[in-house]
């Protein structure tokens, strides 16, 4: 997912950098989300992995 956020934001700079603003404005949009949704799940895999499922018998 972080793969893809990167991908979004390198077509929006290009974008950019050939004057195609709405094409950059949307690809850094979704970017954005992309990036946030990845450190949610992130942040909830570093939480919710600790948990031990106790020794095994």
């Amino acid at each position: 997912m972080l793969g893809y956020a990167i991908t979004f934001l390198i077509v929006a700079l290009v974008a950019a950098a050939l004057g195609f603003g709405g094409i950059a404005g949307v690809s850094v949009q979704i970017a954005q989300i992309l990036f946030f949704v990845f450190i949610v799940l992130f942040v909830l895999t570093l939480i919710f992995g600790r948990r031990g499922r106790g020794p095994n018998v």
